[in-house]
């Protein structure tokens, strides 16, 4: 399977690669600034600036390796008949009639968010579950903690 991601997904990414490229200045002058107090085998100011800057280049490393091999796709061009990538999908737990809402995404996308839509990777169990399902079908989760069986109420 792909590796998908929403517009709003990929702005997200591209947004955070952004705030590390600014913040680099400021991580180079604590390493230099450090440097400039002596003996580094024992300056523990170096070592935090330097595993700091690390750190931020790695991040943005891996996020840069991602937005690379992501496939940006346009949910409003998905038709709405079933269960696909990007859908906001409405469930009702058979076991106990409660409903619960996510909206499915990719795994890099997996945050909260401020809607009443879980975000929910088309990775995790019910995400692949619910792929294809059509309104009114009743489908089953395996997933660690149990198998679980889904109605699906509503598709938007």
């Amino acid at each position: 399977m792909a590796n998908y991601i929403t517009k709003e997904g990929m702005s997200r990414l591209k947004k955070r690669m952004q705030q590390l490229i600014e913040e680099r200045p400021s991580i180079i002058k604590q390493v230099v600034e450090a440097r400039e107090m002596g003996d580094l085998s024992e300056n523990a100011e170096y070592h935090a600036a330097r595993e700091r800057q690390r750190e931020l280049e790695n991040e943005y490393n891996r996020i840069k390796k991602k937005v690379e091999t992501l496939q940006v796709i346009n949910t409003a061009n998905i038709p709405k008949d079933a269960v696909r990538f990007g859908a906001r999908v409405t469930l009702r737990s058979q076991a106990t009639m409660k409903t619960q809402k996510i909206h499915l995404v990719g795994a890099d996308e997996v945050f909260e968010s401020d809607d009443e839509f879980e975000r929910t990777s088309i990775l995790s169990p019910i995400g692949k579950a619910a792929i294809g399902k059509k309104i009114g079908e009743i489908f089953n989760v395996v997933a660690p903690i149990g198998n679980k069986k889904y109605e699906i109420i509503e598709i938007k």
